[in-house]
């Protein structure tokens, strides 16, 4: 029995089972400090002192509380990582202004600006064939030499007229100043006749000044006619140099030369092959070779008669040779300026320079033709714009780094970039890619990414 508080121990009774007077220790749970019956005691009065507490469940408390405790701090740390990872990283780009362009992409076939078989003008034998197929040859250069015998004798029979009439020139001066002289002397005897008779009409006889006279008509009438013989003799002369400048010409043609610059695509004869004459008559003469004027080319594509507006002689088109994997740059030189009534194009000819002769007629391209141009206008990556039947929208980000769903108006559509007619400024922030999980007002992580990063697929 307690003695304090009048009530029952625990350990009431143990007299009789101990003999030494020992109270044994007390077997109290771990979490009672106490006696729950046992009235509370005043403010700093100390425990009974036979109340005791075991190390064990003092340990055993202490441990429960160390874990409880890590337990809340991981699930405080797991709660911070799940709202780290509500943040979203997204490739963001701004708005720019750039020209942009909409083009037709047609195909079509190199071929030269000029191609021709080179003939002889004059029938002959090849004497020397200097060029072979896929030779680069000069305007002026000689590819051939013919041997025509009878063009030669025709030539030096030119040279001996020419020689012959000069010899007659000569005769006929020789002729004018001798009848010239005769003319003089006979001229100046009548008119001595002349002025004695009438001077002194006793001391010449009429006569003589009447045969004088007739002496002096007839020497001037000899001068005149050899100066027309003079003149006759200067017209054989130049008929006879006409004529071998004819025969020259024709001579000259003997030797085969080259029209323009060009390439050698196919010779036809050889050392020795009688060459015909290339006259329209002569439909199965035998050419020379065939020349390509192949630094500069042509192409040859049909324009939709809706484009026909956007065709301009000096226009600039891109010209894309899969073979050679490369751009080149073209020019619109000509066009038919008529709309063809079967296929409703107009034949619109391109000229592409080909100095390096890296191009070979024949080979295809795909001419990019703009139809549409817009410069210095507002555009974004065809990622950056979401479509949903005739309505187009962009995830902007806003400068606090929150989605905000834009609807915009878009205009003409490159393979790489569309035109923002409304609903964005110069400067904004798109996203750019997959924007399945992106929502309204939700926080995003933005990454600036370019253009070539937007096109290899980022």
């Amino acid at each position: 029995m307690n003695e304090r508080s009048g009530a029952a121990s625990p350990f009431d009774g143990w007299q009789g089972r101990h003999s030494s007077g020992v109270p044994p220790r007390p077997l109290i749970p771990a979490p009672f400090l106490g006696n729950r019956s046992e009235p509370r005691r005043p403010c700093g009065q100390l425990a009974d002192p036979n109340l005791l507490v075991n190390p064990r469940a003092l340990r055993a408390l202490i441990l429960a509380v160390a874990l409880a405790a890590v337990s809340c701090s991981r699930q405080a740390a797991r709660g911070s990582a799940v709202d780290a990872e509500k943040v979203v990283r997204v490739a963001v780009t701004r708005v720019v202004r750039t020209d942009l362009s909409q083009s037709l992409r047609i195909a079509a076939e190199f071929r030269p600006f000029q191609e021709i078989d080179v003939h002889a003008k004059v029938a002959g034998y090849v004497k020397h064939i200097y060029v072979d197929m896929g030779d680069r040859v000069k305007q002026g250069q000689v590819l051939a030499i013919l041997e025509i015998p009878e063009l030669e004798d025709e030539l030096s029979q030119a040279d001996a007229q020419v020689r012959q009439s000069e010899q007659e020139i000569l005769r006929a001066q020789n002729e004018l100043k001798r009848a010239q002289a005769d003319y003089g002397v006979a001229h100046l005897e009548y008119t001595r006749l002349k002025g004695v008779i009438q001077t002194r009409p006793d001391l010449v006889a009429q006569q003589e000044v009447d045969d004088a006279q007739g002496r002096d008509n007839a020497a001037e009438a000899q001068v005149a006619a050899s100066k027309a013989a003079l003149a006759a003799a200067q017209e054989h002369l130049r008929e006879a140099k006409a004529n071998r400048e004819r025969v020259q010409a024709l001579f000259d043609y003997s030797r085969i030369v080259a029209p323009f610059d060009g390439v050698v695509t196919w010779r036809y004869a050889d050392t020795g092959a009688m060459l015909a004459a290339g006259t329209s008559s002569e439909k199965q003469a035998l050419p020379l070779v065939k020349l390509s004027q192949n630094g500069l080319l042509r192409l040859d594509i049909p324009i939709p008669e809706a484009e026909v507006p956007a065709v301009r002689l000096g226009k600039q088109v891109d010209v894309e040779v899969e073979a050679l994997k490369r751009t080149f740059q073209g020019r619109v030189a000509r066009f038919a300026d008529k709309v063809d009534p079967n296929t409703r194009t107009m034949m619109t000819e391109i000229e592409v320079p080909n100095p390096k002769l890296e191009i070979v007629p024949g080979m295809y391209a795909y001419v990019s033709f703009p139809t549409v141009e817009r410069k210095q206008t507002l555009a974004v990556p065809v990622q950056a714009v979401s479509r949903d039947g005739n309505r187009a929208t962009a995830y902007c980000v806003t400068p606090d780094n929150r989605i905000e769903v834009r609807p915009v108006t878009v205009g003409i559509e490159t393979p790489s970039q569309i035109e923002i007619l409304s609903g964005l400024a110069e400067g904004d922030r798109v996203v750019v890619g997959n924007k399945s999980r992106l929502r309204q007002g939700q926080v995003v992580a933005p990454q600036l990414v370019g253009m070539p990063q937007i096109e290899g697929g980022s």
